[in-house]
């Protein structure tokens, strides 16, 4: 099967920007480690020669991950976790909740193949549910960059820190890079009289730029969507006039559905959350891009939901 991150977008691809950052990580800050389960094992090879006590593969085993992982944590090391999201988060989720939950340390989760990169692998490669998994436990921040620039910002911001931490990572990237930043940022502004606000999360942003370029709607970008920015999206609904919002997320519908509501909790609003479907399992493997017109995130289907949407 052909790997989806072999094409690269203006010279790199999110993966790819992840492992450069990541073993430069560890050269220069010894609390770094590097924890796979085969996958991206071959990727890491020369820094494993290089530091080859922070730098572990624990085979096909993804419980054990994510449990070498906390250990790590627990011996004061800031490790990274990284694999496919549902090896990631779906399977060794009773670890994420107890190995670092529990014991109350942190740690980088770091996910490729997003919701359905991998298409060709099947349904084992994916995982639309994985930021919903993620927002059972307490106190993760939930990175989805929309572009490799975005992946070396996250990346060199929260290796520092203490806290768990899952990034996102994705085939599919926006033309172009915005500035990391924990508060939404308005990419098209409507007027004072707009339909209302279209909120995007990461790699969904071009779609949603094109899709909705006929309409007024302000369209605000996030690649933080956890902790989610209550306070910004109230003030741009009550900039525009009107409460409705219109969610967009690269994996399943809904997820940000209560962060909507608990940010306009105040007031009457209407929203709509697009995302990967919740009413059925697409069987057949197709592409990546298949998959989108399946579940209504190409530019077309977009456009449809916010016509019918914003257009009442």
């Amino acid at each position: 099967m052909r790997d989806p991150y072999t094409a690269t977008m203006e010279g790199s691809t999110m993966r790819e920007t992840f492992v450069t950052t990541a073993e430069a990580a560890l050269d220069s800050d010894p609390r770094i480690a590097i924890v796979t389960a085969v996958i991206s094992r071959d990727r890491f090879r020369r820094a494993a020669q290089r530091h080859p006590a922070r730098v572990i593969d624990v085979g096909i085993r993804e419980q054990a991950l994510i449990g070498v992982t906390g250990g790590l944590a627990l011996s004061g090391l800031r490790p990274i976790a990284h694999s496919y999201a549902p090896f990631l988060v779906e399977r060794p989720l009773e670890q994420l909740k107890l190995d670092l939950g529990h014991q109350g340390v942190g740690a980088v989760l770091v996910s490729v193949g997003a919701s359905y990169d991998a298409a060709g692998a099947g349904r084992t490669h994916q995982a639309p549910g994985d930021v919903a998994l993620i927002d059972t436990l307490p106190g993760w921040a939930v990175h989805v960059p929309g572009h490799p620039e975005e992946v070396r910002e996250v990346l060199e911001q929260v290796l520092p820190g203490e806290n768990p931490v899952y990034v996102r990572l994705s085939s599919k990237t926006n033309r172009k890079a915005l500035p990391l930043s924990d508060r939404l940022t308005v990419v098209r502004n409507g007027s004072p009289r707009s339909a209302g606000v279209v909120l995007v999360v990461g790699p969904m942003l071009d779609p949603v730029l094109e899709a909705t370029a006929d309409l007024d709607v302000t369209v605000a970008y996030t690649a933080t969507p956890r902790p989610f920015d209550h306070e910004g999206l109230s003030v741009l609904t009550g900039a525009s006039g009107n409460a409705d919002v219109l969610v967009v997320e690269p994996y399943l519908e809904g997820t940000s559905a209560h962060e909507v509501a608990a940010a306009l909790g105040d007031r009457r609003h209407r929203q709509l959350s697009l995302g990967v479907t919740r009413d059925h399992e697409l069987r057949a493997y197709g592409s990546s891009d298949q998959h989108d017109r399946a579940h209504g995130l190409d530019v077309e289907g977009i456009a449809k939901s916010a016509r019918d949407f914003f257009l009442v």
